[in-house]
């Protein structure tokens, strides 16, 4: 139960520290207003940044997989379940 409560709480305040961030970022003096379009385009490279380099990550994991253990791999052995019929 505590570690239901601790996840939702870490939930929450990666949710929450966000939106309090924006409603501040305008600032308190005439004049100092905030760009939307600016701050869209720029959490918009952000995120493909993170997208690009976690899919590049996980590209090459399926890669090397499919390299190290294909069949004609000279120390490829079959799993105790597989059996040893080869």
């Amino acid at each position: 139960m505590k570690k239901l409560v601790g996840l939702f709480l870490v939930l929450a305040v990666t949710v929450l520290i966000p939106a309090i961030d924006l409603a501040f970022a305008a600032g308190d003096e005439p004049g100092e207003y905030l760009d939307r379009r600016v701050v869209i385009w720029n959490l918009f490279y952000r995120l493909m940044t993170v997208g690009f380099t976690v899919g590049a990550v996980v590209s090459g994991t399926i890669i090397w997989q499919c390299w190290r253990f294909r069949e004609s791999h000279p120390k490829a052995k079959p799993t105790p379940y597989e059996g040893t019929d080869w």
